[in-house]
């Protein structure tokens, strides 16, 4: 890869972070606080979070394998998203290459931050290829963003076109994670200190159940990581979401268990969707939805909401023609969405 200093924006490998009253006296043991202009009282929320997180990064760095100074953690993956572009891309001048279908904030960071988005296609299984995604990217390409498995198809887009892609640009590599705790794939986390240029992003709100905390995650090497804080707001993180966040971290084994129940029923899911009159197929999937053709998705859709019932439709992105995208839920509301799908 080129030199992280020829990546990033000059004015942000310059710039002096703001120093916030938490960092200056960080590793010392302080009993009366008296420098942030704090109120005194209604502890303990009077007092600023940690800006760098340490208790939480240190119980992210036992279960997720990666060490401390290596993550990120930030207000969802948005945060660490729009990081990407704030640190890497100057604004009118440089372009990203994503695949395309996938989540939709890569390019809508993109087009808040005045950066040139190529979308590349997958191919009609989902699937990345490899060279064409590198025939979109020129000298001013500073990141690539892939989401495996991916949204909204759901599947893993292929691990040795992605290794390819690693092996290849020069650029920074952002891998979304975002579904990897569904997926038998190893994840890419573990590949950061072979490659320097890698930024995998991960989340609290899929797997772990905790999408109203936002918290997200980004493991990258340390410089990356030393970048992201210089730019990030000084406590991004809240005391609560903290709170909430450690809580989570101590019992991983919940999690183990709530992800298998998801991957029985979303087996029983798409096996009761393929029987249905109104469901042309579904698509293979490795995370916790599966997309979901239908013969007419508009009309199911406004259907289901009138019973009450919100799936996603998809129908006007790119390859998903006709498409719904079904998150798997409790029994009971799977249920709930196959009997009225029967009824229709």
């Amino acid at each position: 890869m080129k030199q992280l200093k020829d990546l990033t924006r000059p004015n942000i490998w310059n710039l002096s972070p703001y120093s916030c009253a938490r960092n200056e006296y960080s590793g010392k043991q302080a009993t009366v606080y008296l420098d942030a202009n704090e109120n005194p009282y209604n502890s303990p929320l009077n007092r600023y979070p940690d800006p760098l997180q340490t208790e939480l990064k240190a119980k992210v760095a036992h279960v997720k394998g990666i060490p401390a100074e290596d993550i990120f953690l930030g207000n969802g993956s948005d945060e660490a998203i729009d990081l990407v572009y704030r640190c890497f891309t100057r604004p009118g001048l440089d372009n990203v290459v994503a695949i395309s279908p996938t989540y939709g904030m890569y390019k809508v960071c993109a087009d808040i931050n005045d950066v040139e988005y190529r979308p590349v296609l997958l191919n009609d299984k989902f699937m990345l290829d490899a060279d064409k995604l590198l025939a979109a990217c020129d000298g001013n390409t500073k990141a690539i963003w892939l989401c495996t498995p991916n949204n909204p198809t759901g599947n893993n887009i292929g691990k040795d076109a992605v290794m390819k892609i690693l092996d290849t640009v020069e650029g920074i590599v952002v891998i979304d994670e975002a579904y990897s705790d569904f997926s038998k794939e190893r994840p890419f986390r573990y590949e950061i200190a072979k490659y320097p240029n890698l930024i995998v992003l991960n989340t609290m709100s899929k797997a772990w159940g905790c999408a109203g905390i936002r918290l997200g995650m980004a493991f990258a090497n340390a410089e990356i990581i030393n970048l992201f804080n210089k730019v990030k707001y000084p406590y991004n993180i809240s005391s609560l979401t903290l709170k909430y966040a450690v809580g989570a971290m101590n019992d991983p084994f919940e999690v183990d268990k709530w992800v298998k129940i998801i991957l029985q029923e979303r087996a029983r899911m798409i096996e009761a969707f393929n029987m249905l009159p109104v469901c042309e197929t579904t698509f293979p999937t490795d995370s916790n939805f599966f997309l979901a053709k239908m013969k007419n998705a508009d009309e199911i859709y406004k259907y289901l909401l009138g019973k009450g019932i919100v799936v996603r439709n998809r129908s006007k992105v790119t390859l998903c023609d006709n498409c719904l995208r079904i998150t798997v839920g409790t029994k009971t509301e799977n249920n709930e969405l196959l009997a009225a799908l029967r009824q229709y």
